[in-house]
């Protein structure tokens, strides 16, 4: 029923920045980020509410990542400053009715990208 289309993701050295962004088609949602690194569970990055603004943020990436919306264009970004090499992992973003940081508190999902960052 809802589209979420991803982009963003590269390769990038320890240190440097990337921005993900994330278009959502039809209604408005609170939005997430979640990512997976090989071998390990689906992490919680950051979530935000799409009516009020608020924002959520793993202890991983306070201080280094900043989730932002544009609701005209129903976009959520991604910034992500500081880049280290456990940030490596598939980051997709999510679109529930309210945030939070469980993963299956979310109804749709987009279709991944790749963030690798280099030693």
């Amino acid at each position: 029923q809802v589209q979420l289309v991803e982009s963003g993701g590269g390769l990038v050295q320890a240190g440097g920045s990337l921005r993900l962004s994330c278009v959502a088609s039809g209604r408005t949602y609170a939005m997430a980020w979640f990512r997976q690194a090989p071998g390990k569970d689906r992490e919680f990055v950051a979530a935000i509410s799409w009516s009020v603004g608020s924002t959520v943020y793993a202890d991983s990436v306070k201080g280094r990542f900043t989730i932002s919306r544009d609701n005209a264009k129903n976009t959520v970004y991604l910034q992500m400053n500081s880049l280290k090499p456990e940030d490596t992992a598939v980051y997709n973003c999510a679109a529930g009715n309210t945030p939070s940081t469980r993963h299956d508190a979310y109804d749709y999902w987009g279709q991944g990208t790749q963030v690798t960052v280099s030693s």
